[in-house]
């Protein structure tokens, strides 16, 4: 059962990523506040829903939200602070374009970089303990995926629309036959080192 609030009348934004993991594409971020009494039976950390149950609850969140937000980081400034640095500018420029200022955020995870003049707490797979969170959590992952479906008619070689830029088995295999694009990080491990066996 998702939690609607950490402190009952705080206006609080809910904050997550998506992305981190993956070897091409950038990273995004949402930040989401939710009108008191807020209820949806569906609603829950998106890695535990469908994409048919995100995409639906995506103009759910959106339309009935006070206020949300999206922010990116991309792969070349990924490769440039590193990915943990440019999760949190993410979140920041989520919060940074809310139309309404919260008074905390509930940040997922266990670290943050402090966003000014707003206090923040992070929890630990806080997006299956508070709904803002969760549903912060569907909107940086249905948007992620959105713009990895864009990319993918760009790059088909890559399977992109399916495996959204994460290190599968057949994305590696596409890195290694075709190399990488502009949107893969090179900061990443993009194929697992060759291991050599020397005949004596």
């Amino acid at each position: 059962m998702l939690l609607p609030y950490m402190k009952k009348g705080r206006v609080e934004a809910g904050c997550d990523e998506a992305g981190r993991g993956c070897l091409a594409g950038a990273v995004y971020a949402a930040a989401v506040i939710l009108p008191p009494g807020f209820q949806n039976e569906t609603l829950n950390d998106s890695k535990q829903l469908t994409e048919k149950q995100r995409e639906a609850l995506r103009p759910v969140i959106e339309s009935e939200a006070i206020a949300w937000a999206i922010g990116i980081v991309t792969p070349e400034e990924i490769d440039r602070i590193n990915i943990l640095k440019a999760s949190f500018l993410a979140m920041h420029r989520a919060v940074e374009q809310l139309k309404v200022k919260p008074q905390h955020l509930l940040i997922d995870g266990n670290r943050f970089t402090p966003y000014p003049d707003i206090p923040h707490t992070t929890v630990v797979k806080g997006d299956g303990k508070y709904m803002s969170i969760a549903a912060a959590s569907v909107l940086a992952k249905t948007h992620r995926d959105e713009y990895m479906k864009r990319l993918d008619a760009a790059y088909p070689d890559y399977s992109w629309c399916k495996n959204k830029g994460y290190p599968t088995n057949a994305h590696r295999e596409a890195i290694r036959l075709y190399g990488a694009t502009p949107y893969h990080r090179k900061s990443f491990t993009l194929l697992p080192p060759v291991q050599l066996t020397l005949d004596f």
